[in-house]
């Protein structure tokens, strides 16, 4: 599989690692840096990874920074890309199923690189379940422009 990864300085070690791991396991991988801890911007790096992905170039994409919070929002902003912030396999596994998610988040100061490696494998092992999920997985990337099409909450 051809995956992108990208970071903020905050996360290049982990980066790094799931980088190598993935590769030995015979997946293409595109590290979009940074290449060192000097301080960077994240959302730089998210609209990079989310691009790679949009284009087809990536088939998935894995997108770290402290927390995973803030580089998850940058990627999120292209509505071609589902990024879900994960941190055990279950929420890997339901993002795929559930919203087919063609992109991962983790926050390095806040998993550890044997659990990263764990959401990372089910993450790309798990197929959406399509079905019902489909509709709303359609409404991700196509947002209404009316809202009055919203059924009121009950």
């Amino acid at each position: 599989m051809r995956i992108a990864i990208a970071s903020d300085h905050a996360a290049t070690e982990l980066k790094s690692e799931l980088a190598e791991w993935l590769m030995e396991a015979g997946h293409e991988v595109a590290d979009l840096g940074p290449h060192s801890t000097d301080s960077v911007d994240y959302p730089d790096y998210g609209y990079k990874l989310a691009e790679v992905v949009a284009d087809g170039t990536a088939e998935r994409g894995i997108a770290l920074c402290g927390s995973g919070i803030g580089i998850s929002i940058s990627v999120n902003r292209n509505p071609a890309v589902r990024c879900a912030l994960v941190s055990e396999p279950l929420s890997a596994a339901l993002c795929r199923e559930h919203n087919d998610a063609n992109c991962i988040a983790m926050g390095a100061r806040l998993i550890g690189i044997e659990m990263a490696k764990s959401c990372v494998a089910t993450f790309l092992d798990t197929d959406f379940a399509g079905g019902r999920h489909q509709r709303r997985v359609d409404k991700l990337s196509n947002p209404p422009t009316d809202t009055d099409t919203i059924e009121p909450l009950q």
